[in-house]
């Protein structure tokens, strides 16, 4: 396997994670622009090449406010109330510092050698081995560590795993997320509502009926192609942004074999029970109920919120 180095790599995930992101409004427009050509074509039937794309132009410069409106609210819903929400999914709970000092001191000792603040430190009253960071600013940055993985891992390998967190605060990873996780929310609603129209929606008029529902079932397929599409951008930023933060810990703790053999004990045995949702199981070290293998390359690997765990040991084992 070729070498990489550490800044290297960095700033390919860094450029590569950036134009996925630029995707994302992209296709919102897109799919915008779709969604007016169809309705004046299937609202008015006009087969006049000019005008028919004089009026879709006028419909999407009508509606694209109205669109980049939806969106600004979903972000300030997701930048106001992703911290109780991930907190309450997973059921963590503050760390006690006076029973666990050694946790704190590995954490601040990080944060001094990279002039960040002091993130919360919460814990996961569960066996399995996992961690996560989240918080979206400096008040609520917070690393989320999993009973086990505090009791199971030694000392330097503890460590490794809390400065891979600590670049995913440093790198502004988990605001990354919570921004791809807000557009996919968008293509999730859009869909559920379309399907919800045509499943409980009856059609009154005969005459219309056959043509409105033709749209609906157009409109689905728009919504469900955006979903699509951009649920894979969300999963490629996620994988990308691990290998990043793999890195980043391999560069404050200059021990890149420690967060080696902590991925190998975490892959084991890395299943949180109180996790149910998938949007805030991507933010984990590993995907706690998936276990990415070497399978990855096929078709099931573009919806893995995580690289392969031999890839990611590999890596770090070339330094």
């Amino acid at each position: 396997m070729q070498y990489v180095g550490i800044q290297t790599q960095q700033s390919r995930n860094n450029r590569r994670s950036a134009i996925l992101l630029l995707l994302f409004p992209c296709l919102i427009t897109i799919l915008l622009y779709l969604s007016c050509y169809l309705i004046i074509v299937f609202g008015y039937g006009t087969n006049m090449e000019s005008e028919l794309l004089s009026m879709v132009n006028q419909l999407f410069i009508s509606a694209f406010p109205y669109t980049i409106g939806i969106v600004l609210v979903w972000f300030l819903i997701a930048y106001w109330a992703n911290t109780s929400i991930i907190n309450t999914a997973t059921g963590s709970k503050p760390l006690d510092r006076k029973e666990n000092k050694h946790v704190y001191n590995l954490v601040e000792n990080l944060c001094m050698s990279q002039g960040m603040k002091m993130p919360k430190i919460n814990i996961i009253y569960d066996n399995s081995l996992n961690a996560f960071a989240s918080g979206i600013n400096e008040r609520t940055y917070t690393i989320t560590l999993s009973q086990g993985i505090i009791q199971k891992l030694k000392n330097d390998e503890l460590e490794a795993v809390i400065a891979h967190e600590l670049s995913h605060i440093r790198n502004r990873d988990v605001r990354l997320l919570i921004i791809s996780i807000v557009f996919v929310g968008i293509f999730s609603m859009l869909t559920q509502i379309t399907f919800y129209t045509i499943t409980h929606v009856r059609i009154r008029s005969n005459k219309g009926g056959a043509g409105i529902i033709l749209f609906i079932f157009i409109a689905l397929i728009v919504a469900a192609i955006g979903f699509f599409f951009a649920s894979l951008m969300r999963f490629a930023i996620s994988r990308k942004r691990e290998y990043m933060a793999d890195a980043g810990s391999a560069e404050m703790t200059k021990n890149p074999l420690a967060l080696a053999s902590a991925l190998r004990k975490i892959s084991a045995d890395p299943n949180i029970e109180a996790v149910k949702r998938e949007d805030v199981a991507q933010l984990f070290i590993q995907h706690p109920g998936k276990q990415a293998k070497s399978s990855f390359m096929g078709l099931s690997g573009l919806f893995a919120t995580h690289p392969p765990i031999e890839k990611r040991i590999a890596i770090l084992e070339q330094f």
